[in-house]
């Protein structure tokens, strides 16, 4: 059985129940069949650890007790996948800021304004409605899952904790101790949180960040 802090690598498709639309997935193959294929992603099974909000928490709290090799039709409410729709996420923009940008708006292009990625729904004359809801939220979410095996290499585990935070990792482990190169570093408040949750994680009893 699986249990919170294990590490497992695991193979999934997440599709929205109302419409049995593919969103995500670890396969190159169904990827490319459902044509949401993108170049820059490195499919196939992917590592995390349990109970570390690595994955959307309806999901991660239902992989604890779950069996190796024994796949699972998972359902998640909004909640706990993208969240419920907000409407205050809502903004009316007008044509004018979209014409400076030179972008011509229509339901459903994605835009970022302001720094913020949203979604534009209806196009009228002088205005424009943009929703800054996640695309999923409100949406009730299955993921199809298998845990194909307990992780249990320390540098494995390692770069899964660091994959989304440092550019280009390299990981060197020598008996209980780990030096974690890369090319930028966090801020020091980050990186002492990063150093503290690989320790308490993988056991390992002298973790260090450095600078390539």
């Amino acid at each position: 059985m699986i249990k919170k802090n294990d590490f497992v690598e695991i193979d999934y498709t997440g599709k929205i129940k109302e419409t049995n639309q593919i969103f995500d997935t670890t396969s190159k193959e169904i990827a490319q069949k459902e044509k949401i294929y993108n170049p820059n992603i490195k499919y196939g099974p992917t590592i995390i650890c349990i109970g570390q909000s690595q994955i959307i928490p309806g999901l991660d709290e239902q992989l604890e007790s779950k069996e190796l090799n024994k796949e699972y039709d998972i359902e998640i409410p909004p909640e706990k996948a993208f969240g419920k729709k907000n409407p205050k996420l809502l903004r009316i923009l007008s044509s004018s800021s979209f014409r400076k940008q030179k972008i011509n708006p229509y339901p459903s292009l994605q835009v970022n304004i302001d720094g913020f990625v949203g979604t534009v729904r209806t196009v009228t004359s002088g205005r424009i409605i943009v929703d800054f809801n996640h695309p999923l939220a409100g949406k009730n979410i299955i993921y199809t899952i298998k845990i194909t095996k307990l992780v249990t290499d320390k540098k494995s585990q390692i770069e899964s904790l660091i994959s989304f935070i440092l550019k280009d990792p390299k990981v060197e482990i020598k008996e209980d101790t780990a030096q974690i190169t890369a090319k930028s570093l966090p801020n020091e408040k980050l990186k002492e949180e990063i150093v503290r949750k690989i320790e308490e994680l993988t056991k390992l009893k002298n973790v260090t960040i450095v600078k390539e």
